[in-house]
């Protein structure tokens, strides 16, 4: 608004410009004419009211939470409240153009306050606009609205009472004056037009005022306590503790106790931040982008359609949900713009009134040097500069913390979108378009991906602010020396195209980088659940140097962009020298005379392009990574879904009997080749018949024809490999539907799937039984006596509360088999697929679950059996047999059972009992574990406290100690030369100054020469001096130049060797923390792999390992500048001003205690961060695993409200986080406003005891105006670099605190060793843990060479132990075990594993190909290969899936079960060994397939020692002895001959099935 009381039209004051500069000079005068002076009204009266004004507003555009309905009218006055604010910004506006027309002197405090004004009224109306969504529609709103008002009728009032002054003594001579005079009366106007609003609400009827509650849906008074009692932040806070973040002191106080131990101890996120509320938002605007004229939009948005879904039943009805059949049509850029777009666009208004406000500073720092460089200046002068540097300082802070703070809010909500987005995705898509991704890949989506889409929140405004500042630099140089700022400028647009292929570069090995990064995750998921494998086959080694392979490939591309990085940095440093002398030289050149004035300002101006130009290239490569990470999410979300309404055939079947009806139906495993169409080919020739299979597709379904009665029991068999599986996984739409079609009745309810590799969660046995249903305990038992898992509860530590690991860990192979029964016996379903539930237990076990189960709590359910076990098919209804992808033959059991040629013993020697897979269930027969270590077990410790030294020093060995103080030296030198460069141009003006040349501004510090964008404007006045000045100072001129160019060439080449030493030194330690990490996980006992859930150890391969390649650096960069930077500042401020030491060493205290009362609880909030986000991954893979359970059952809604769960508690911790920063950087902002202003007051006292040097003094002023940034941004990088060192600490922990397989040796072993084979176990005494009972209990046997001997015994017996002992999986605690006499403790790991093979019961495959599943050191031919397929009757399917370098996909996902086990024995039949351990390893084989086997054992085995624990016992009836263990004791060591003719002996009664008698 207007200048003064006394407005000079433009000629008359260019007049008094030029003879004079009192027209500066008055408007810092306190009073004029007996009223206040427009400096103050403008400044404090104006500006400061209406940043007061938008502060406050903007705390309401997101903290109310908003209402989910919103049906009744909105009262009259918050209408004409909207009106007048816009109106209000509107005038502001107008004015500001008019202010630009007519030059006022005061120019500059007008345009500071309309600026100021029409950001209030625009950040008032937003505020508005919220208000109206949220309980106070049916209010007034907010008192304080109105008082806020209030502070600007101050402001009116003066201004109008200049105006009707001004236009008295001049008359309407000024046809614009008198405009503006109209503005501010319909200012006046509007104002009470809002308040009259405020006051008069108009409702539009009784019936608003009286019902709002039941149409609202929300009570008036809306209650912030959550359920749990947690207080809830921010929410509910008066605006004082909103802008001083006082509602988090209690929480930093219990951190500073060491009380934040938990997620649960953090405060609840706002209302508006709840995961739940954003994802419906989020998907409110993928509707609104899906159908953008809003046809066909789901009925109800604010349940996100789960209705359906509550009661676990499913429907593929649904409406569609997030990224469901939206792949063409909805970009998630598009949708995260339409969610947040909007508020986070208006951030960036007040990012600009921020940064306008800082260039406020160096604006009146120039009129105090000025003020002190004139003798005899008035007082009020200075005193007014310096309560305008207060004001301007201050409010610039707050405004900047109110931003970050908003803006971390706006990111937060899109984290957990996208999350929310990728997770619901997967849930959807269809099986064969998902298996194009790896699980690895789909994991880094959510993780990697994601936080890189996230920081981009944080520097998006960066990117239009940056090239503002440097275009507003240039436009200054353009005045200061002409057309000749082209010449340096040149050399920048030259730069142009070398950065775009710096950029194109960084981008390509970006990409590049992430493929290795995710590859090597990959293989670690790999190598991580195939552990016990691995070291079985002590495959260690080969495995380390695969992923040694893959993370040398990923720090290549990351070498290469860290060097590309510090080219950039190094580029952009160099360039505002370059630009200088450049510039200097074609003035010259142009035929002008240089000035000290001229080279000084054109220098400053110079240094502005410092901090666009070097911040640049870091913005430019975060938005690059974005987009590489968005277009990969992007690529991921355009996956077909799985459509069941295309799949199924809506017509009901002809027989309304039929449960399952297939009609002429072909299926793959493989997506159409016509991916992007999402319905499904009628793949049928002319004549009707199905087209015949595609070839060199995968398996295939050919054909199929088949029709279930509802209530029937089907029993499938067919040999292995012949599509038992796929048949079920075609039935619950898994597959892709090639042709023909498939009919379910009662889909809707889904289907209770036990699939053949069970899926078992990480939670307590009857959260696994229950699936989220409810508890009825008598159905409950039934289900547990129906699955015989009653005697396992007993056996159990904590009966059906024990915590299962992940994937089961914890249980037996049977164990887990019954489990996934019982949970899906438990789910009720009206149709049950059963995939081979009886492979992994006995015949006792097998007849009850036959009995109880299947023909029992199941009768009345429609039953589809696959199964080998012939004996029980003849009591199914239906029986069809399936061969090589096609039915063969559907009819009764007499009819196909003929076919069917299963061995004549194999019903009555089939008994088996269960075997354990792992240690912990073996030991824990009889023993109760304590309930403390039940509750720890899978709950990963948070270190407390500060971090040890021992981190910081593993950092620096990691790093080098020669390098690390090498990157200190350049560091101290580039911040030394930067100093001395500042100090020398002191020094220089002072001179000049000395010699007469008059200059206001005296540093080169970019803050100091910005100004208004008119010539007139300028800083700097320079009276024009005769050529022979500038000539006789052209030496001295030349001299201080060439001294200035060394020092600024100095401090580039030493910017450089800092860049690239931070660079190498960072690489290296990269290098050497995952190595060392590698190495001691693949040593690790087998213990530690049992008791870690997987999440928590991929996390450290994945998350910590990508923080100390990328972020760890980054940080640790700035934070090594801003020390350097502090203590170079501190040093010139006190050499320049020593009384600047008083107000420094109380703040010095303030600082560092404020700096520890925060670090305590920002250190306890990032561990809980990472603590939180594990569970998140964990949770994402988990599903991933068991994807087809948790679809066929119609779990995905509540799956996805648990992954809802866990990403709130982790957004709860990251949001506690992020508020403590800002509490702690507005504390530090105040902390540098405090030093400005003691600065100022301190220069103005020195000024009027004139005892004060200007050049020292300008150059001290310049340093304090950007203390406050300094101050906080070292506090801010030490403690993210604290955060960040939290990964280094989770990797040292894995890297030196895990127990370790022991892995040195006493004696050398011979190559041939064991030569004969025998094997004597003496005294040798097994216990897991101290206090638990011995699995192995004085176990004395001896296995002569070349025997063959079986192992029996029930659960927990000690049959695996004999095993694990055997390969020192875990140590004896006594005792021996001789190979050949020679005891194995005494003998390298390595040498003793790779002499034994083993034939584990569950068959892992890495996802390479067959080659290097069978042979991974390449030591066989390909013929020796082939032959041992054939021998385990794999050949034909190895060439149908391409031979031996086709792939086995993820897991060996490619074959069945079945043919897994068939490869696991390919390998053993390979081995050179003597001795061959056998655990069961054909219990997913058809019993025909089984009995082929068996004999190719014993015919390639015949001469060596054969050791094997049986299921079926008549695998073991020919063996030589057989070994019977009893409670970790051998009961019976006889002839299978011996023992049978013995009636009171153990194996007997195995043999009989008469468990309870034993």
């Amino acid at each position: 608004m207007p200048g003064g009381l006394k407005t000079l039209p433009v000629a008359r004051y260019s007049q008094d410009l030029i003879s004079a500069r009192r027209g500066l000079q008055r408007p810092w005068e306190g009073i004029q004419n007996g009223t206040i002076s427009p400096c103050v009204n403008q400044l404090l009266l104006g500006s400061l009211a209406h940043a007061i004004i938008a502060i406050i507003s903007a705390c309401y555009i997101s903290s109310v939470p908003r209402l989910t309905h919103i049906v009744s009218s909105l009262p009259i006055g918050w209408g004409s409240r909207t009106a007048s604010t816009v109106l209000l910004a509107l005038l502001f506006f107008g004015d500001l153009v008019l202010v630009f027309e007519l030059r006022a002197p005061d120019i500059y405090l007008d345009v500071l306050a309309d600026g100021c004004g029409i950001l209030a009224w625009m950040v008032h109306f937003g505020a508005v606009l919220a208000l109206q969504r949220t309980m106070y529609r049916r209010t007034r709103g907010p008192a304080v609205l109105p008082l806020l008002l209030i502070l600007s009728i101050p402001n009116l009032a003066f201004i109008l009472t200049a105006y009707i002054q001004e236009i008295n003594r001049l008359g309407v001579s000024e046809p614009l004056l008198v405009v503006r005079l109209a503005l501010t009366v319909t200012r006046a106007a509007l104002v009470l037009v809002y308040l009259f609003g405020y006051i008069f609400p108009c409702y539009r009827t009784q019936r608003d005022i009286l019902s709002c509650n039941a149409e609202d849906e929300v009570p008036l008074i809306v209650s912030f306590e959550p359920d749990e009692g947690v207080t809830v932040a921010e929410d509910g806070c008066n605006w004082l503790s909103r802008l001083l973040y006082l509602w988090l002191n209690p929480l930093l106080k219990r951190g500073k106790r060491g009380e934040l131990e938990r997620p649960c101890d953090v405060f609840q996120l706002p209302h508006r931040l709840r995961t739940k509320a954003v994802n419906l938002r989020f998907y409110q605007c993928w509707q609104k982008c899906l159908h953008p004229r809003g046809q066909e939009k789901p009925a109800r948005l604010d349940r996100l359609s789960r209705g359906n879904l509550q009661d676990n039943s499913w429907s593929e009805a649904e409406p569609e949900r997030i990224c469901e059949g939206t792949q063409h049509d909805v970009k998630l850029l598009q949708v995260l713009h339409k969610a947040f777009g909007l508020r986070y666009y208006l951030l960036g208004v007040l990012k600009l009134v921020a940064s306008m406000l800082a260039f406020a500073g160096p604006l009146l720092l120039g009129q105090l040097v000025g003020f002190m460089e004139t003798e005899g200046a008035p007082l009020s002068k200075g005193v007014w500069c310096t309560v305008g540097l207060f004001a301007s300082t201050f409010l610039a802070a707050l405004l900047r913390n109110v931003f970050v703070y908003e803006v971390s809010k706006v990111a937060l909500e899109a984290r957990a979108a996208v999350i929310s987005t990728i997770y619901s995705k997967a849930l959807k898509v269809s099986a064969p378009a998902l298996a194009r991704f790896n699980m690895g890949e789909v994991v880094n989506f959510m993780s990697t991906d994601t936080d890189r889409v996230v920081n981009f929140f944080n520097s998006f405004h960066e990117v239009w602010s940056l090239p503002f500042q440097f275009v507003l630099a240039l436009y200054l140089l353009y005045l200061q020396v002409g057309v000749a700022f082209l010449g340096g400028v040149g050399v920048a647009v030259l730069l142009v195209p070398f950065n775009k292929v710096l950029a194109s570069r960084i981008l390509e090995n970006n990409k590049h980088m992430l493929l290795h990064k995710d590859g090597r995750v990959k293989l670690m998921t790999e190598i991580l659940f195939g552990i016990r494998v691995l070291k079985y086959y002590n495959w260690e080694e080969h495995f380390t140097q695969k992923i040694a392979e893959a993370r040398k490939k990923e720090l290549h591309h990351l070498k290469v962009l860290k060097y590309l990085d510090a080219v950039c940095v190094y580029t952009w440093a160099a360039l505002p020298v370059v630009i200088s002398i450049l510039t200097f030289i074609t003035y010259v050149l142009l035929g002008n005379n240089l000035t000290a004035a001229k080279v000084f300002s054109t220098l400053a101006l110079v240094g502005m392009l410092i901090l666009p130009l070097n911040a640049f290239p870091w913005v430019l490569n975060g938005t690059l990574e974005a987009k590489v990470s968005l277009d990969r999410i992007q690529r991921f979300l355009t996956l077909q879904d799985q459509d069941l309404t295309v799949y199924y055939t809506q017509v009901c079947p002809e027989d309304p009997l039929s449960a399952v009806q297939m009609d002429q139906a072909s299926f793959s495993w493989k997506q159409p080749v016509d991916s992007d169409s999402v319905s499904v080919p009628d793949d049928k020739t002319e004549d009707g018949s199905p087209a015949p299979p595609p070839p060199h597709s995968s398996f295939y379904l050919h054909a199929l024809n088949l029709s279930v009665k509802r209530g029937s029991l089907v029993a499938v068999v067919g040999k292995v490999g012949c599509g038992k599986s796929s048949l079920l996984a075609a039935i619950t739409g898994e597959l892709t539907r090639c042709g023909g079609e498939v009919s379910v009745q009662g889909r809707e309810q889904g289907f209770g799937l036990a699939a053949q590799e069970s899926w078992i969660q990480h939670a307590t046995v009857k959260d696994n039984i229950l699936f989220g249903r409810d508890f009825d305990g008598m159905f409950y038992q039934a289900v547990i006596e129906a699955c015989a898992l009653a005697d396992d509860l007993n056996i159990l530590p904590g009966g059906d509360q024990t915590e299962v690991g992940e994937n089961g860990v914890t249980l037996s192979g049977g164990q887990k088999s019954r489990l996934a029964l019982a949970r899906a016996v438990y789910m009720d379903k009206e149709i049950y697929l059963l995939d081979d539930p009886l492979a992994a237990v006995d015949a006792d076990v097998a007849h009850h679950l036959m009995e109880k189960c299947i023909l029992g709590i199941l009768k009345n359910k429609t039953r589809i059996l696959c199964t080998h076990r012939i004996e029980f098919v003849e009591k199914a209804d239906v029986v069809v047999l399936m061969d090589n992808g096609m039915i063969v033959k559907t009819g009764t059991p007499n009819e196909v059972l003929s076919l069917v040629k299963p061995p004549k013993d194999s019903k009555n020697n089939s008994n088996a009992k269960e075997k354990d897979t792992l240690v912990r269930e073996e030991v824990e027969a009889n023993e109760p574990e304590l309930e403390s270590e039940l509750k720890l077990f899978g709950e990963e410790q948070k270190q407390m406290g500060k971090l040890s030294w021992a981190v910081y020093c593993s950092f620096w060995r990691a790093v080098g100690g020669c390098l690390a103080l090498a990157v200190l030296l350049s560091l101290f030198l580039m911040q030394a030369t930067k100093n001395v460069s500042d100090w020398w141009l002191s020094h220089w003006i002072s001179h000049m100054k000395d010699n007469a040349t008059e200059l206001v501004t005296l540093s080169a510090d970019p803050l100091l020469i910005l100004t208004f964008l008119s010539p007139e404007r300028l800083i700097f006045h320079a009276p024009d001096r005769g050529s022979e000045t500038s000539g006789s100072m052209s030496s001295e001129l030349k001299f201080y130049m060439t001294v200035y160019g060394s020092l600024a060439a100095a401090n580039t080449v030493f910017t450089a060797a800092r860049a690239f030493l931070f660079a190498y030194g960072g690489i290296r330690a990269a290098t050497v923390i995952h190595t060392r990490l590698l190495s001691s996980v693949l040593k690790a006992t087998m213990t530690f792999f049992d008791t870690t859930p997987l999440g928590r150890i991929l996390n450290r391969f994945s998350s910590d390992i990508y923080c100390v390649d990328d972020s760890l650096p980054f940080v640790l960069n700035i934070l090594l500048s801003n020390v350097f930077g502090l203590l170079g500042m501190l040093v010139v401020m006190t050499y320049g001003l020593p009384w600047v030491l008083l107000p420094l060493v109380p703040l010095g205290v303030l600082y560092y205690q404020t700096q520890c009362f925060y670090r305590h609880s920002s250190r306890e909030l990032k561990r809980l961060c990472s603590l939180t986000l594990s569970p998140v991954y964990s949770h994402f893979s988990e599903t991933l695993n068991g994807l087809s359970t948790v679809r066929a059952s119609g779990h995905t809604a509540r799956f996805e409200e648990e992954n809802e769960r866990r990403v709130e508690q982790n957004q709860r911790c990251l949001f506690n986080s992020n508020a403590a920063m800002q509490w702690l950087d507005i504390r530090l902002q105040m902390i540098g406003v405090t030093v400005v202003t003691g600065i100022s007051v301190i220069a103005v006292i020195q000024h009027q005891l004139k005892s004060i040097d200007p050049g020292l003094v300008g150059l001290s002023l310049s340093y304090a105006l950007s203390i406050t940034n300094l101050l906080s941004g070292l506090i801010f990088s030490f403690a993210q670099t604290e955060m960040q060192l939290v990964s280094i600490e989770r990797t040292e922990e894995y890297s030196t605190n895990i127990p370790q397989e022991p892995q040195q040796a006493s004696i050398e072993v011979l190559d041939s060793w064991p030569e004969k084979g025998s094997v004597e176990f003496v005294g040798a005494v097994l216990a897991y843990r101290p206090g638990l009972p011995n699995a192995l209990d004085e176990v004395s046997l001896e296995v002569l060479p070349g025997e063959r001997v079986g192992i029996v015994g029930r659960t927990g017996s000690g049959k695996s132990s004999l095993f694990l002992a055997l390969f020192r999986m875990v140590e004896l605690n006594q005792g021996q075990i001789l190979l050949d006499g020679v005891d194995i403790s005494s003998v390298r790991l390595g040498n003793l594993r790779s002499k034994l093979a083993i034939i584990p019961q569950d068959p892992f495959l890495f996802s390479s190909s067959v080659r290097e599943n069978l042979d991974p050191h390449g030591h066989h031919p390909d013929f020796r290969l082939l032959d041992a397929l054939e021998q385990c009757h794999l050949g034909d399917v190895v060439q149908r899936i391409g031979g031996l370098d086709s792939e086995v996909g993820e897991r060996g996902k490619s074959l069945s079960v079945g043919q897994r086990q068939l490869l696991c024995l390919a390998r053993a039949l390979l081995t050179e060994a003597n001795i061959l351990c056998i655990d069961e390893a054909t219990a997913s084989v058809d019993q025909k397939t089984d009995m082929l086997l068996q004999k190719t054992i014993r015919e390639k085995f015949k001469d060596k020692t054969v050791l094997t624990i049986a299921h079926r016992l008549n695998t073991i009836m020919d063996s030589d002895r057989v070994l019977v263990m009893h409670a970790g004791k051998v009961v019976e060591f006889d002839s299978p001959a011996a023992l049978c003719q013995r009636m009171d002996s153990f194996f007997q009664k195995l043999l009989r099935g008469g468990e309870e008698q034993v």
